[in-house]
């Protein structure tokens, strides 16, 4: 196996380790307030990402006091807030259906760098935007809503969801923010051990101590820190130093793949036409965004 396949092999892992979040935070939600199982996620991560970071003889980056604020806020909405809003949302929702919101974090984020940054818009990005929203409305939006028969709780459960990809998109954004560059292994210890400071107090006031404890939720918390957390990163970064930043971008596309076949498969939902519908408009928005990216890297190497 050359070292290109084995790129896309390590990114595609990477990409359907974080699809299973989608699986596994449904587990957690039925068992952990969100908070305690975020606190509980970077409690396991974060010690695993120091002694990774010793072992890669690394060492965290000084910052100044804007980029350390850029750092905390980071870690409040790309680690803390996704994980709360994705769980929460897992109460809700459907696996199946998040997992086609999640895929579209791609086509969301160029959407709001084009509005927050005033990028120019491309004829790929608004085809890969329109095509995102088409997956999200089959999924949240159906023949059955005009008759009441859809469930609104499943609809607030969606909106969570989504609110969970605008952290994420937010965390994004807000790196290109940051003055002095933080490495990938670093900036991930960072948003781990911040995010477990961040979460410990509202843990705390949930009190999940008073209730039962619910071990398959224990699990899914414990599964989420070590595979989509730490493993997805040494995955991800290994197979993204093998190929280029576009072509790790079109694995993505496994993430709502992923999460349907892992929904239907583990938890026997039943999955529609209108998700697989979603499903399809979503590949062709990663697809559309990750090929842009592609040719502007093209051009910028030629120039």
């Amino acid at each position: 196996m050359n070292s290109r396949t084995t790129g896309y092999l390590f990114c595609a892992l990477a990409m359907i380790g974080v699809g299973s979040t989608v699986v596994v935070s449904k587990t957690i939600a039925a068992g952990l307030p969100p908070f305690c199982a975020t606190a509980l996620r970077f409690a396991i991560a974060f010690p695993l990402l120091v002694a990774i970071m010793r072992v890669r003889r690394a060492r965290f980056p000084r910052l100044n006091r804007r980029d350390t604020m850029l750092v905390i806020a980071q870690a409040g909405a790309g680690s803390v807030g996704y994980t709360v809003f994705l769980i929460s949302g897992m109460k809700l929702a459907s696996a199946a259906d998040a997992g086609v919101i999640a895929g579209t974090l791609p086509a969301v984020t160029a959407a709001v760098a084009m509005i927050a940054f005033g990028e120019r818009p491309r004829a790929a990005l608004i085809g890969a935007i329109l095509l995102a929203t088409a997956g999200v409305l089959a999924c949240t939006v159906r023949l059955d809503d005009l008759e009441g028969a859809r469930n609104s709780r499943a609809l607030v459960g969606d909106a969570l969801v989504l609110a969970a990809v605008f952290c994420e998109v937010l965390f994004i954004l807000l790196n290109r923010k940051l003055s002095t560059p933080v490495p990938a292994l670093q900036l991930s210890a960072l948003m781990s051990g911040i995010g477990f400071a961040v979460a410990v107090v509202p843990a705390l006031l949930e009190a999940p101590w008073r209730g039962h404890v619910d071990s398959a939720a224990i699990a899914g918390v414990v599964y989420y820190a070590l595979v989509p957390t730490v493993a997805g990163f040494v995955f991800w970064y290994a197979g993204a130093a093998r190929i280029s930043g576009s072509e790790a971008s079109l694995t993505t596309a496994l993430v709502p793949v992923s999460s349907v076949a892992l929904a239907a498969w583990l938890l026997h939902e039943p999955v529609s036409a209108a998700q697989l519908g979603g499903v399809a408009c979503v590949l062709g928005a990663v697809l559309l965004a990750s090929m842009d990216g592609l040719v502007r890297g093209r051009r910028r190497a030629s120039a």
